[in-house]
């Protein structure tokens, strides 16, 4: 994680800001922002991830269902015919 502090000038909604000061008061806003904002990320990418990896599981699916269908001929040979 990179420590380097950049300063930022920011625009929020007055309730936004009387609510953030009543959980946080005035000296623990930048903490409260920069918690805020990092959470936001994680999530983010954790969503981002969860859906590449929802997307490569019906890809596989696909994959594993065709093969399957390839091979069933194969698979059924030699059983007895109930």
């Amino acid at each position: 994680m990179n420590s380097e502090i950049v300063r930022l000038n920011i625009t929020l909604p007055k309730d936004l800001v009387l609510a953030m000061n009543n959980l946080t008061g005035k000296k623990e806003r930048s903490r409260f922002i920069r918690d805020a904002v990092r959470e936001r990320i994680e999530k983010r990418r954790r969503l981002d991830m969860e859906r590449l990896l929802a997307e490569g599981y019906r890809e596989q699916a696909k994959e594993g269902l065709a093969l399957m269908k390839e091979f069933e001929a194969v698979d059924l040979e030699g059983w007895d015919e109930y």
